[in-house]
C-alpha cells in the first residue's frame, strides 16, 4: 500500500466550519471509493456466445447426401426421402441431409461437382460426419461421377457409404467397392434388368423393399 500523502496543515478557525467541512469531504471520498468498488466488478468482461466454439453436437453422426432423379423438383427425391427414414429407423444415430444442388435433367457434371464440394465442405466443418452418397436414376450417375476422382485424396475417407438406385451408368469405382450397394429393380432398363420402363419409376424401388435393403447396407458401415 502507498504511502498517504501528508496533509496540509488545518487552517485557523475559530468555529467548527472546518471540522464540519473536513468530515463531509471524508464522507464524499468513502462513498466515491465505495461506489468505485460497487461499480469495477460489473465492467469486467464476459465471455460472449461469440467467443464460444460452436458445439460439436451441430454435426449430425452421419449425413445422406442424395442426387434426385432426372425432373423431380430439388431436395432428395422420393427415394431419398424413403431411404433417409429407413436409415433412421435402422441406427440410434443422428442423420443430416443435403440435397444435391443442380437441374436434374439431362447433365450430371454440375450435380458432381456440387456433391464434391458439399462434401469437402463437411470435411472441415464436421470431420467426424460419416458421409453417404446416394442417387436415383440421373442421381444415381450423380453420385457414381463423384466416386471416379472428384473427391481430392483423403476426403474419400470420410465417406461410409454409396447407395446407388437405377444407375444408367453401370460401372462401380473400384475405390468404393466395399462401400457401395448398387440397386436395380428387376425389368428396369436403365440399369439392365429388363425393358419394363415402370419397373424404373420410384415405386418399384421404393415397394420392393430394395431401398430398405440399402439402408440396411448403409447402417452397417456406419
Amino acid at each position: 500500500m502507498g504511502r498517504r500523502p501528508v496533509d496540509p496543515p488545518p487552517k485557523a478557525s475559530s468555529g467548527g466550519e472546518s471540522n464540519a467541512a473536513n468530515r463531509l469531504a471524508g464522507f464524499v471520498g468513502a462513498a466515491v471509493l465505495a461506489a468505485g468498488l460497487v461499480v469495477a466488478p460489473a465492467a469486467a468482461p464476459f465471455p460472449t456466445a461469440a467467443l464460444i466454439p460452436e458445439a460439436a453436437a451441430a454435426c449430425p453422426d452421419a449425413e445422406v447426401v442424395f442426387a434426385r432423379g432426372r425432373e423431380e423438383p430439388p431436395g432428395l427425391g422420393q427415394v431419398g426421402d424413403t431411404l433417409v427414414n429407413s436409415l433412421r429407423s435402422k441406427t440410434g444415430m443422428s442423420v443430416g441431409v443435403y440435397g444435391v444442388n443442380y437441374p436434374a435433367n439431362i447433365s450430371i457434371d454440375s450435380g458432381a461437382n456440387d456433391m464434391s464440394a458439399h462434401v469437402q465442405s463437411m470435411a472441415v466443418s464436421c470431420p467426424n460426419t460419416r458421409e453417404v452418397l446416394g442417387g436415383y436414376s440421373l442421381g444415381a450417375e450423380v453420385a457414381d461421377l463423384v466416386t471416379w476422382g472428384r473427391l481430392p485424396p483423403g476426403v474419400d475417407q470420410h465417406v461410409a457409404a454409396v447407395a446407388l438406385f437405377g444407375n444408367g451408368t453401370r460401372r462401380l469405382s473400384p475405390a468404393f467397392a466395399g462401400k457401395t450397394i448398387d440397386q436395380c429393380a428387376q425389368g428396369d432398363p436403365i440399369c439392365g434388368r429388363g425393358t419394363s420402363w415402370p419397373a424404373h419409376l420410384q415405386p418399384a424401388y421404393i415397394d420392393s423393399g430394395l431401398v430398405d435393403q440399402a439402408a440396411s447396407f448403409v447402417a452397417g458401415k456406419l
